[in-house]
C-alpha cells in the first residue's frame, strides 16, 4: 500500500472510530510546563502513556508504549536543552530513562518510568529556573566536552575555543562544578567506556583507541582506578549479572 492509500485510509479508521491524536498544543503546554520547573502544573498537565488517544505505532501494546514513550523523553530532552538545561545532563538523563524502558515488561513498568522522567526533568529546570544551574561559561565548557569527548579535548583547546584564559576557566568550572575539567573529562570518557562494554561488541582495546586513551595499559589504569575493575572485569560482570536477572525472570 503506497504512504497516500495508507495515510488515507488510516485518517478515515480514526475519523470513524474517534481515534485521535493527544492535541499538539496540550503537549506544548505540558513541555513548558516541564521547562519551567513548575511541578505542581507538571502533575496537573500529566496524562499516562499506557491509554487512548495516541497513534498506533506497533500491534504489541507493550512496544507499542516503548515506542511512543522513547518519542517523548527525546523530545523533553531537547526541550529541557532550549530552556537552559546543560546538553549532556539533559541527554544523559534522557539514556538513562531509555535504558530502563528497554527492560521493562509491563504497562505499569513503563508508567512509572513515564511520569518518574518529567518529574525528573521538571525539578531540574526548577534549579536552572532558580539560578541554581551552571554559569554561560560552565555550560559552553560542558558542550565542548560532551561534542568532543571520543575525540578528546585538552584544558588549552577548551579555552581557546571559549575565548578564556585556562587559568579563568579551570577555577570557574571547579567552583561550579566541584571537580576539576581534566577529572570531569575523564569521567565522561569512563562512562562512556562502560556503556560500550555493556552494550557493544568492542574489545577493551578496541574501546580503549576509540576514546583516545595513550595507550590500553593507560586506559585499564584509569578505567580500575574510577570503577574498581579492570575493563574485562567489567564485561564479565555486567554479563554475568544480566544472566542472574534472565534466569530469575525465566523461573519466576
Amino acid at each position: 500500500m503506497s504512504i497516500n492509500k495508507e495515510l488515507s485510509h488510516r485518517e478515515f479508521i480514526q475519523r470513524e472510530y474517534g481515534i485521535l491524536h493527544s492535541p499538539y498544543e496540550k503537549e506544548l503546554e505540558f513541555y513548558s510546563a516541564v521547562a519551567e520547573g513548575n511541578i505542581e502544573r507538571v502533575k496537573e498537565l500529566y496524562t499516562p502513556l499506557a491509554v487512548e488517544g495516541y497513534g498506533k505505532l506497533s500491534d504489541d501494546p507493550i512496544r507499542n508504549i516503548k515506542y511512543h514513550l522513547t518519542i517523548t523523553i527525546a523530545l523533553i530532552a531537547r526541550y529541557c536543552i532550549e530552556a537552559g538545561m546543560p546538553m549532556e545532563t539533559s541527554y544523559t538523563i534522557s539514556d538513562i530513562f531509555i535504558n530502563r524502558l528497554d527492560k521493562s515488561t509491563t504497562e505499569e513498568q513503563l508508567s512509572d518510568i513515564h511520569r518518574e522522567t518529567f518529574l525528573e526533568y521538571a525539578k531540574r529546570m526548577q534549579k536552572v529556573n532558580s539560578g541554581e544551574a551552571y554559569s554561560k561559561h560552565v555550560l559552553m565548557c560542558l558542550d565542548l566536552i560532551y561534542n568532543n569527548i571520543y575525540k578528546g579535548i585538552r584544558v588549552q583547546e577548551i579555552a581557546e575555543e571559549l575565548g578564556l584564559t585556562p587559568q579563568y576557566i579551570s577555577k570557574l568550572f571547579k567552583q561550579e562544578v566541584g571537580v576539576t575539567i581534566s577529572e570531569y573529562i575523564m569521567s565522561r570518557r569512563i562512562q562512556a567506556a562502560e556503556n560500550m562494554l555493556k552494550f557493544s561488541e568492542y574489545t577493551p582495546l578496541d574501546i580503549g583507541n576509540y576514546l583516545n586513551f595513550s595507550s590500553h595499559s593507560h586506559f585499564i589504569a584509569a578505567f580500575r582506578k574510577n570503577t574498581g575493575l579492570t575493563p574485562k572485569q567489567y564485561r564479565e560482570e555486567y554479563f554475568r549479572a544480566s544472566w542472574q536477572n534472565r534466569k530469575r525472570g525465566i523461573s519466576e
